[in-house]
């Protein structure tokens, strides 16, 4: 049974559960992405996070390990949803531009959930007075906004410029 989120502590621990469900699951889709990525720029971007979320994950264990807390065991159900929309585009658009731009669109929205955990996580570390676990969070939320850019980037450099011209 869900244990009762009755203070900001257990809330904390609900949600940091929940994001290190996320991370986790994101490792296992960010390969995929790249592998179907025509733009060499976006297969790198998307390998790049790769890395990166490594070093998230054993960032949330380093918190972990100095603030003693447990996490519990649970899958991110809205990374799940997430992480199925980008096999949906995997299986219903050829490879090419147009998948391209809709793969960038999947990853965005996979970074603005992670933007807006770590946030909500930061501000209760914060109360908690929790310094070097809100310090731990605050390095990740900047690499996932850094993320968040890159793919702007690459949409804009004209990912998504081809995908017009492919429909014309």
């Amino acid at each position: 049974l869900e244990m009762a989120r009755k203070t900001v502590e257990d809330l904390f621990i609900h949600e940091l559960s929940d994001v290190y469900s996320a991370e986790k699951q994101i490792t296992k889709a960010l390969p995929r992405l790249a592998k179907a990525a025509t733009n060499p720029l976006l297969a790198e971007a998307f390998t790049a996070h790769l890395e990166e979320t490594h070093g998230q994950i054993e960032r949330i264990d380093q918190l972990v390990e100095l603030t003693g807390i447990k996490l519990k065991r649970m899958k991110c159900v809205a990374m799940e949803g997430l992480v199925e929309e980008s096999k949906e585009l995997l299986e219903e658009i050829d490879k090419g531009a147009v998948l391209d731009a809709a793969l960038i669109g999947a990853a965005q929205k996979v970074e603005h959930y992670e933007i807006a955990a770590y946030g909500t996580l930061i501000a209760m570390a914060k109360h908690l007075k929790l310094d070097d676990a809100a310090a731990l969070l605050a390095a990740t939320l900047v690499e996932e906004k850094g993320a968040d850019e890159k793919l702007t980037k690459i949409a804009e450099q004209g990912g998504n410029q081809a995908a017009t011209m492919d429909s014309k």
